[in-house]
């Protein structure tokens, strides 16, 4: 059966990136603090499950949440734990300084390439976000992936900008959560040559067919064998079973969505019958109550994914 991925996609990419990478969480205690080992245990988990890169310290990571000295450990403890796939950890802050350490760090441990989320809270323009983008490729002899996420942070690249971004020696992609179909699609146009990343679980179906090769999902981090069952049918060519699929990752995405903002992800792992507990969110970050808990159960076990609790 001829396949639907084009092999072609992400030529300036030397790892390449592709597949399921998902957006790792970090895990914390009761008290707050970061628990390493099941931190690495979830980056094991999705693993073992067949996914084909992690990406720790993006926005399921907590990432802005964190000091800089326990977003070192968190990159430290997940690529010593992963060896089989490409650990890309998100390196981005607010300041192109911060952005740089963060960078030079994860290439030191040990990262095979580094994300960089779009500085956050002041606007930029385009001279200014290629500038931020030049630095930090420079300082680092591993690949670069940008990131946008405007939602979060409130700047958005135009196509002019990832232009010069995409010339800059060292880019090799970009993860794209704009949501914004005709923005992506234009951009993989242009830059063939680039790995692109769809960052919506509401697009994963989407993002394949305008030409991403990889998903970055955060279904994946409950459910990681769902989302390669979806990768690879459309990857084998059964675009009727991959959009199956994404139907089935949309259901579970609207159970995922009740309650505080990205409780769901954390929650519906806690009601897995996992042997590691990644623990709450941080503050100002909240779990679901009991109720919203409930109904999340109810929601996964009619979708078959779960159990109830007896």
């Amino acid at each position: 059966m001829k396949t639907m991925v084009d092999s072609t996609a992400g030529s300036a990419d030397p790892l390449p990136l592709h597949g399921v990478v998902p957006p790792t969480v970090t895990a914390f205690d009761d008290d707050g603090s970061v628990a390493l080992d099941a931190t690495a245990a979830h980056v094991r988990f999705v693993v073992e499950a067949g996914c084909h890169g992690v990406f720790p310290l993006g926005t399921n990571g907590e990432f802005a949440l964190l000091t800089p000295a326990e977003r070192r450990r968190v990159v430290e403890t997940v690529v010593d734990e992963v060896e089989s796939v490409p650990v890309v950890p998100g390196v981005g802050a607010r300041s192109t300084r911060q952005s740089v350490a963060n960078a030079e760090h994860a290439a030191d441990a040990g990262a095979d390439g580094v994300i960089v989320v779009t500085p956050y809270y002041y606007p930029l323009d385009d001279e200014a976000a290629v500038d931020h983008f030049r630095r930090v490729t420079a300082a680092v002899d591993v690949p670069v992936y940008g990131y946008q996420i405007p939602d979060r942070t409130g700047n958005r690249l135009s196509l002019s900008a990832l232009g010069s971004i995409a010339a800059i020696d060292g880019v090799a992609g970009l993860k794209d959560s704009s949501k914004d179909v005709a923005w992506l699609g234009q951009a993989i146009d242009r830059h063939p040559e680039l790995s692109f990343l769809a960052g919506s679980d509401a697009l994963l179906f989407a993002g394949l067919e305008v030409g991403c090769t990889g998903l970055v999902s955060a279904v994946a981090n409950v459910f990681p064998e769902l989302v390669v069952d979806l990768y690879s049918a459309y990857a084998d060519g059964d675009e009727a079973r991959a959009r199956k699929l994404q139907s089935r990752v949309y259901d579970v995405r609207a159970a995922m969505k009740r309650g505080p903002y990205m409780a769901g992800v954390k929650t519906a792992l806690s009601l897995r019958d996992l042997d590691f507990d990644v623990g709450p969110l941080r503050g100002p970050l909240r779990r679901m109550d009991a109720d919203d808990r409930a109904a999340l159960r109810a929601d996964l076990d009619d979708l078959g994914l779960i159990h109830p609790k007896r």
